[in-house]
């Protein structure tokens, strides 16, 4: 039997929980580490395939959570992840699961992923340009991404969603070629204004590419109109391209920020609960899951910690600060 949901003090509820799994990753994506990479969780202070899993049954089972999506760093360099999705699946045969991954590796693990239970992917691509995605990602592998999202598609882990981020002077004037190369393959493409959750502290308002100017880039060439289904607490504004069916999406977390419809809760690698992306407290769930905790005790901390979620995540106040830990610490 669920016991209460999981509100915070403005009514919102939180039924989609963001597991991330590692802070490693091999690619080096400019906006998200530098080069030489970060200095990685210690192995001890990471939860354990158990954990993971006694988690989420505490999410699902006691607090109303119905979609659990895997993140990192780098889901698929998790060498349980497999065998997560199988138990995940077994505790509760009707709870989404999803994948937000980089591609490497997929192509030899998708299909192990759909028969665990797995229902789809999200697939991060900036670039179908070789060159440019060696340029961002420091790594010549845009054929295995390519690789991996057509496993992905033949293992039946659909719709196959593509997430790009768009970075001034380096692809922002490829906005249309990657939609083109995303609808001609039935992929749902999103494009995702750049965030300040880098682990340079590098992001700067100027530098982003706004949602306005993605729509304008797109405009010449295609015609778009807003989707008629309702947003609800979907990150994206959905818009069809030249009459339909295919559709792009604008992921708008800075200009357009929609944190009122928010319904997202986070775990962290290491057993902390995030109630918002960009804050800058946490609650610890991992301490008290290894001193004895039972699910009603962690379930009532969790509470806890999504009771206290601010408003909004505050980019626009002067006072904002970003957040300790970067994007690949989080997951996204």
């Amino acid at each position: 039997m669920q016991g209460l949901p999981l509100v915070d003090r403005f009514g919102r509820v939180a039924t989609d929980l963001r597991v991330s799994l590692t802070d490693r990753c091999n690619l080096r994506c400019t906006y998200c580490m530098p080069a030489e990479g970060l200095d990685w969780m210690p192995r001890d202070d990471q939860l354990t395939d158990d954990e993971v899993v006694r988690l989420i049954g505490v999410a699902v089972g006691e607090l109303g959570v119905r979609e659990v999506r895997f993140t990192g760093g780098e889901p698929l360099v998790r060498r349980g992840l497999v065998d997560i999705v199988r138990r995940v699946r077994a505790l509760d045969p009707g709870v989404e699961m999803s994948v937000t991954t980089n591609g490497l590796g997929l192509d030899r693990t998708a299909a192990a992923l759909a028969e665990a239970g797995l229902d789809r992917v999200n697939v991060s691509l900036d670039t179908v340009r070789p060159d440019t995605f060696a340029e961002i990602t420091r790594r010549d592998r845009f054929d295995d991404v390519v690789a991996g999202l057509e496993a992905a598609e033949a293992a039946g882990l659909g719709p196959i969603k593509v997430n790009a981020v768009l970075l001034r002077g380096v692809n922002d004037d490829q906005a249309p070629e990657l939609l083109g190369w995303c609808v001609d393959r039935g992929y749902q493409l999103r494009f995702i204004e750049q965030m300040p959750l880098d682990a340079q502290h590098g992001w700067s308002r100027d530098r982003m590419v706004t949602a306005d100017e993605i729509f304008e880039r797109l405009a010449a060439q295609f015609a778009l109109a807003p989707a008629s289904e309702p947003r609800g607490s979907a990150p994206a504004e959905l818009f069809t391209v030249d009459g339909g069916p295919a559709t792009v999406g604008v992921i708008a977390s800075v200009t357009r920020p929609f944190c009122g419809d928010c319904d997202r809760t986070r775990l962290t690698a290491d057993g902390q609960i995030r109630n918002c992306l960009f804050a800058r407290e946490e609650s610890d769930l991992r301490t008290a899951l290894r001193t004895g905790a039972d699910d009603g005790e962690l379930a009532e901390r969790w509470l806890k910690a999504m009771w206290g979620k601010a408003a909004g995540h505050g980019i626009d106040d002067p006072s904002f600060l970003q957040p300790d830990r970067p994007m690949s610490a989080i997951g996204g």
